[in-house]
């Protein structure tokens, strides 16, 4: 089956379980939402599933080939990353962190993008409505522009898994529904996308299929419209809400209530 498929995933520091047993399918062609409360181990998961952080347990497929035996630099052909909050260790412009995204696909002699490359990288910079921003220096942005030019350069590496971690969560609103209209696209015309994410109604709204966790593990998944239920919103994140559905759509909608009382606030992580 084309797409990822996680198997009994699990990271450890220490004694400690990070992620545990974690497993869940996100197929080509689909957005598919990682949610859940701080802590959760959405971040964590995210990082394993790259390779950044080591498996104790478990396996990570991909179109039918384990991910993580893949060489890395197929590996960096076939995957594409935007972290939460990404910098640059240089004072690069924002087409220079953009081309970026053509490393893997370039030879280790030349000094110039190819015609074609350049070509990649003003489509992924218009996309972003960027263009004017191409000759500006990356680091003078604001974090929602920055968050903008990441997501620029996860587009024009061209990737056939792209993997993303609160990609809305320094936008604005008008930008929030740019960004998710565009990883809609890319995954219609067959890439798989998996995205972690804090904004339920986003998530429900744009998401295929939800995988949710809690304390490292996953506890629900499926279409928005199952998933996302009165009581999976009290026991995974501690709230009184109710579920509606708009007149002609079946998206839910989450209204908020209150918090469950008694209840701490999570630890970030």
């Amino acid at each position: 089956m084309s797409g990822l498929i996680v198997r009994g995933v699990e990271v450890r520091v220490g004694d400690r379980a990070l992620v545990s047993d974690a497993a869940f399918t996100t197929r080509a062609g689909q957005v598919t939402a990682l949610i859940g409360p701080n802590g959760a181990g959405k971040t964590t998961l995210l990082a394993a599933l790259l390779g950044l952080r080591r498996l104790t347990a478990g396996t990570v497929e991909f179109d039918g080939r384990d991910f993580a035996a893949l060489p890395f630099a197929e590996r960096a052909k076939l995957c594409a990353y935007v972290e939460q909050d990404a910098g640059t260790p240089e004072r690069l412009t924002v087409r220079d962190v953009v081309a970026l995204g053509r490393i893997p696909f370039q030879s280790t002699w030349r000094t110039t993008l190819p015609a074609d490359d350049e070509t990649i990288v003003a489509g992924a910079l218009e996309a972003l409505n960027l263009m004017n921003f191409a000759n500006r220096l990356y680091h003078t942005l604001s974090g929602g522009e920055q968050q903008r030019v990441q997501m620029a350069r996860a587009l024009a590496q061209e990737p056939q898994l792209l993997l993303l971690d609160e990609p809305t969560s320094h936008l604005d609103i008008e930008a929030q529904l740019l960004a998710l209209d565009l990883l809609q696209d890319r995954a219609r015309a067959g890439c798989t996308v998996l995205l972690a994410m804090h904004d339920l109604n986003l998530a429900a709204r744009y998401a295929d299929h939800l995988v949710v966790m809690k304390v490292g593990r996953v506890v629900a998944e499926g279409p928005p419209a199952e998933v996302l239920t009165e009581k999976l919103l009290l026991d995974v994140y501690g709230v009184h809400a109710t579920i509606l559905t708009a007149p002609g759509s079946e998206v839910p909608v989450v209204i908020y209530d209150r918090a469950q009382s008694g209840r701490r606030l999570a630890k970030s992580g």
